[in-house]
């Protein structure tokens, strides 16, 4: 739960088969703490928020202000209770519909203004009721575009946000891909464009780049369709949008 900084600068440049630098070697984290998410900041809007989902269905909206003055030993950003972790977060205007989805299947998707403001020691509030043994995987502000899902036997599908209903947050969510054997649980949500590729990856190091428009479009109630090919007991364990450098500079 808590938020560390570092200059891109101060980053290793690395070739995708190097091993990288040990996190502990640029940050002072306490034992036992990992990175769970990567947020890149330019400015400091008084009109911006960090939203957080944590793997329990917690969610929780601070201005981005609040963490504009960094201190080397982090600060507090969320008070997790006993037994969760951070899942993502990501910068809003306070204006937005935000997902939740769960490694079971479900999603939600609610209004961001359904979540009031609160302090970097404020535990948060629910976003999603979830059963025992069940939790988030992924988070999403809504924008255009169709919510890539992917599981860790390596299916996955396509299907439209329109298809995703909003309702108040705390409620048990829709369906968003069918939990089933063949599946196996949900590992990864992503809000994709029909020019965008993603990157599949895999508990074995398999890296798998592949463009969004070969995934199928579907419906929310389904199973979804082969995206990378598995070794016996390997598992997918993620799927990222790649964000090429070309769009990057647009933006700026």
């Amino acid at each position: 739960g808590k938020a560390y900084w570092l200059k891109v600068y101060q980053l290793p440049q690395a070739g995708r088969l190097a091993r990288g630098k040990p996190i502990v070697n640029l940050l002072p984290l306490e034992e036992g703490e990992r990175i769970n998410a990567v947020l890149p900041v330019r400015e400091y809007r008084e009109d911006r928020f960090i939203f957080m989902a944590t793997a329990q269905g917690t969610v929780k909206k601070t201005p981005l202000s609040d963490f504009s003055r960094p201190r080397s030993n982090g600060i507090i950003a969320l008070d997790l209770r006993e037994d969760d972790y951070l899942v993502n977060v990501d910068v809003t205007d306070g204006s937005r519909d935000v997902m939740l989805f769960s490694d079971a299947g479900k999603a939600i998707r609610f209004r961001e203004q359904d979540v009031r403001p609160m302090g970097r020691t404020a535990c948060g509030v629910r976003g999603i009721r979830l059963a025992e043994g069940q939790r988030v995987i992924a988070l999403i502000i809504v924008d255009e575009g169709d919510v890539l899902t992917a599981t860790e036997n390596g299916y996955g599908k396509r299907t439209p946000v329109s298809e995703y209903p909003v309702h108040g947050r705390g409620g048990q969510g829709v369906i968003s891909i069918q939990d089933s054997e063949r599946n196996g649980r949900v590992v990864g949500a992503v809000l994709v464009q029909d020019e965008d590729e993603i990157m599949l990856i895999s508990d074995g190091g398999t890296l798998v780049r592949t463009r969004v428009a070969e995934v199928s479009v579907m419906s929310r109630n389904t199973q979804g369709v082969r995206l990378i090919k598995l070794q016996n007991g390997e598992k997918l364990v993620g799927i990222e949008r790649i964000v090429e450098v070309q769009e990057e500079e647009q933006e700026e």
